[in-house]
């Protein structure tokens, strides 16, 4: 059974950075497709970034585009995503998602992913 397990959520001020860490462990496939997804109250959850592991694809929401970068570790199992000029409306819950497969084509939604980390929050103060 795969498991995702978040990190580097922060409080920082506008213009700051942040680095969350998502870990994949328990899964024996070596390709997968996989997010970041952010909780917002009161608004629909957005799918910021995603990558294929299997050929390094990638997919930016237009809100991330320029200031979020996703990335793959070394050791293939850990999947950042780098937040540069953070904006106080990038104050959220950030999830890693999964999909035990390839990435679905256009732009994706939430519910393309089975598998979900329990999240790590951002706070970004103006």
């Amino acid at each position: 059974l795969a498991k995702l397990v978040e990190s580097g959520g922060d409080s920082v001020q506008a213009g700051g950075s942040v680095r969350l860490s998502c870990v994949v462990s328990g899964w024996e496939r070596r390709t997968y497709c996989l997010g970041w997804v952010r909780q917002t109250q009161g608004k629909q959850r957005e799918v910021v970034a995603r990558i294929y592991t299997g050929d390094g694809a990638t997919y930016y929401a237009g809100s991330a585009k320029g200031r979020f970068t996703i990335l793959q570790g070394n050791d293939k199992n850990t999947v950042y995503l780098q937040m540069n000029n953070l904006k106080s409306e990038d104050t959220s819950m950030y999830y890693c998602a999964a999909r035990s497969r390839w990435c679905l084509p256009g732009a994706p939604l939430p519910d393309d992913f089975d598998t979900w980390g329990q999240g790590t929050h951002v706070n970004v103060s103006s």
